[in-house]
């Protein structure tokens, strides 16, 4: 299923990489999870982003992988697939196998080592060149990739490059970013219109949502709640939205602890039933007891 990145709302949902015991991909859980998104009425999924673990596998697993989910869900919702990469060759590669096997488009992120504006520019004009006419949503995720994207910089990338139809916001402070960032394509003469999701798994989402964000990708372990969230605030129901949340804002809470949080997304999705264990690939988090027991 194709559909445009810039009317994209809702909730894209960021899919995990199941292992199994013996530290491979387990393909049986990846089916079970194709179908737990679908049936929490997301908009979209994210394949091979960072909580995908993608950087843990190598180029023919993450073939094998993009191949699997992409045939789980082209019928029902669109696929992103993250190709960021150390080098220009494997991002191209990924990109156009991704959009070969069915895929909506890719997620990008700046590269680390991108130290000024002028490389972050340049890099994202190869980027373009070599993924040509790819929809490519651009992810801002500072705490990641200690690149920092200046609302300017943004700006001038959309403006120069039509095939960015995304904005992932995870900047962090970023609420009056985001703001700026909205009201400036709703400004006669701004930047157009792009769909605005946002992440960290969702921990300020009430409040983005209020300052013109169009939903979430994030791999929250119970999408549905955001997916319910996003669906009231829509409504005008923002109160009913808000107790809905911070029901669930403990969970959401725990599992942004950097470098731990995946382990614990992975150990509720277990849990629940969907995957089968929440193992992680080293170098990564292993829960103890007492974290279980939390």
């Amino acid at each position: 299923m194709t559909k445009e990145f810039k009317d994209m709302k809702g909730v894209i949902a960021i899919a995990t990489t199941p292992f199994n015991n013996e530290n491979l991909i387990d393909f049986e859980s990846v089916d079970r999870l194709s179908n737990y998104y679908i049936e929490s009425k997301v908009s979209g999924v994210t394949i091979l982003g960072v909580m995908g673990e993608a950087h843990k596998l190598n180029i023919e697993e993450q073939k094998t992988l993009i191949k699997r989910y992409v045939n789980n869900l082209i019928k029902s919702v669109p696929v992103i697939v993250g190709v960021s990469n150390a080098g220009l060759d494997n991002l191209e590669l990924l990109s156009k196998f991704s959009m070969d096997s069915g895929a909506s488009g890719v997620m990008v992120s700046g590269n680390n080592g991108l130290k000024n504006d002028d490389q972050i520019k340049s890099y994202f004009s190869q980027v373009v060149d070599r993924t040509q006419d790819i929809p490519i949503c651009l992810q801002d995720y500072p705490p990641t990739t200690n690149v920092y994207f200046s609302e300017s910089v943004i700006n001038t990338i959309m403006e120069n490059h039509p095939s960015i139809e995304m904005f992932k916001h995870e900047d962090c402070p970023g609420l009056a970013k985001l703001t700026r960032i909205r009201q400036a394509s709703e400004s006669k003469d701004g930047p157009r219109r792009i769909s605005i999701l946002v992440g960290n798994g969702g921990l300020y989402l009430p409040e983005e949502l209020s300052r013109g964000a169009d939903g979430a990708m994030t791999g929250f372990a119970f999408p549905e709640m955001l997916v319910e969230v996003v669906k009231l605030f829509s409504l005008g129901r923002e109160g009913i939205a808000r107790d809905i949340f911070d029901a669930y804002m403990p969970l959401v809470r725990y599992e942004q602890q950097p470098g731990f949080g995946l382990a614990v997304r992975k150990e509720v999705l277990r849990r629940r039933g969907v995957i089968a264990t929440s193992k992680t690939r080293y170098p990564g988090s292993t829960l103890e007891k007492t974290d279980l027991d939390e």
